[in-house]
């Protein structure tokens, strides 16, 4: 498990929206290793985690994109059926509320990336979950 940042922009519900927060962090040569995006009706929402935080900032700035940087965990987990609903489970178990969640298999298949936000008094239950959960 380690700690990140996640950035979130809200976004008008339009063709093009995500891909130019894309094309921005790609002019800046940031590379994007997890992304959500979520929509109703005409509003939407991008969820990202980024290589380099700090120059992520510097180009949404530059491009006045305006965006909410928030913490987050990031974990890998065995790609194998019931594994995300175990560990799911133990978080629930702790009363940890999450904000937002989403996955990605790595290519090989044999694991999985999850990134995670929960409210801050969730945030220590939680990571004592993943720490449980990383050392089996």
């Amino acid at each position: 498990m380690s700690r990140t940042k996640q950035f979130r922009i809200a976004i008008r519900n339009r063709p093009g929206a995500v891909a130019e927060i894309a094309r921005t962090l790609g002019n800046a040569k940031i590379n994007i290793l997890a992304l959500l995006g979520t929509a109703q009706g005409t509003a939407g929402t991008v969820q990202f985690v980024v290589e380099d935080s700090g120059r992520a900032k510097k180009a949404l700035d530059e491009a006045k994109i305006s965006y909410e940087e928030m913490p987050a965990e990031q974990f890998e987990l065995p790609n194998k059926a019931g594994t995300l609903a175990e560990y799911l489970e133990n978080l629930a178990a702790r009363s940890v509320s999450l904000n937002s969640i989403y996955a990605t298999a790595h290519t090989d298949g044999k694991s999985v990336t999850v990134v995670y936000s929960v409210e801050a008094e969730g945030a220590a239950a939680a990571a004592a979950v993943t720490k449980a959960a990383t050392a089996r």
